[in-house]
């Protein structure tokens, strides 16, 4: 019997029966029935592509979410949608979204990581930038959909961005309804607002001077009428009823300015919505976990923390 245990362990067979009985097994699901709205043809398949140790996805034709829950005896009932960034041009897929299910599962959080349409591959005449919003706003409905299956607090369900991912987060927590009531598909009669919101290195503005310019281009295409700019500014769509946010950025951020997080801190501020911004010296950009990175890396601990007293 030692034997067979040990040849099951040595196969992988244990571990894996392990993480199904904890319910760490992903699950995935496509986010519409049938044709997606606004949607375009990419020209080119859906690929997945390491570079520089990443795992790169570019070209999503059928948006979905990755499901993973933590055990329920240590389920929290909060959930998370995760946005990976990539500039809106592609997903930096594990790096800012998949190794983030497990460190949220390891807090009893429910993880949904989202794999949203890239306005890039659309056509600039068929309102692109509407197409990554459309995909959260389903992301954070169809999790409140599946909330009893899932063990989740319905009234728990939050966001989570990274760099463009965050400029997206932010559009979710800025642009929300509260569904549509006579909508024949269930899921859209569910609100669509985030419970809180969580933002890394994200992009925040379009404005010029401010903004990350590929994220803009990739978004708004090479020449956005001012209005458009502006709506798509989050720290001017900031009101009493965005939810509450944790904003973590680098000073000496080059790609990504720090002014986006200190701007959309300011209008939290300024309309009394509970805000917590850290601001560290060095760190650059897209730093995910920030391990090796001294002191940084402890971000993820007060993240945790303000999620727990949330």
């Amino acid at each position: 019997m030692k034997r067979i245990f040990a040849l099951l362990l040595a196969l992988g067979v244990i571990p894996a029966l392990f993480a199904a009985m904890a319910g760490s097994n992903p699950l995935f699901l496509p986010l519409w029935d049938g044709t997606p709205p606004n949607s375009q043809p990419a020209g080119q398949p859906e690929e997945r592509v390491q570079e520089n140790q990443i795992l790169w996805v570019r070209h999503v034709q059928q948006p979905a979410i990755e499901v993973r829950l933590p055990a329920r005896g240590n389920a929290t009932g909060q959930a998370v949608v995760v946005c990976p960034g990539g500039g809106y041009g592609g997903l930096a897929y594990d790096w800012e979204g998949t190794d983030f299910a497990g460190w949220l599962n390891s807090r009893g959080i429910a993880a949904i990581v989202l794999s949203y349409r890239l306005p890039v591959d659309g056509d600039v005449d068929h309102q692109k930038w509407l197409v990554p919003l459309l995909d959260a706003q389903r992301a954070i409905r169809l999790t409140r959909a599946h909330a009893a299956d899932w063990g989740i607090n319905p009234a728990k369900v939050g966001i989570m961005g990274f760099s463009a991912g965050g400029h997206l987060a932010s559009t979710a927590g800025t642009h929300f309804d509260a569904g549509n009531a006579e909508a024949a598909d269930p899921v859209d009669r569910l609100s669509s607002r985030p419970d809180f919101m969580i933002l890394v290195y994200p992009v925040i503005s379009m404005m010029e001077g401010t903004t990350h310019l590929g994220s803009r281009v990739n978004l708004l295409g090479q020449h956005p009428s001012d209005e458009l700019v502006r709506h798509y500014s989050n720290e001017l769509q900031v009101t009493a009823e965005t939810p509450p946010t944790f904003l973590v950025h680098a000073a000496d951020d080059t790609t990504v300015p720090v002014q986006n997080s200190l701007l959309f801190h300011a209008a939290l501020v300024a309309h009394k919505v509970p805000a917590e911004l850290h601001v560290y010296p060095q760190g650059g950009h897209g730093f995910s976990f920030a391990f090796g990175k001294g002191r940084l890396q402890d971000w993820t601990q007060l993240c945790a923390r303000w999620l727990a007293e949330l």
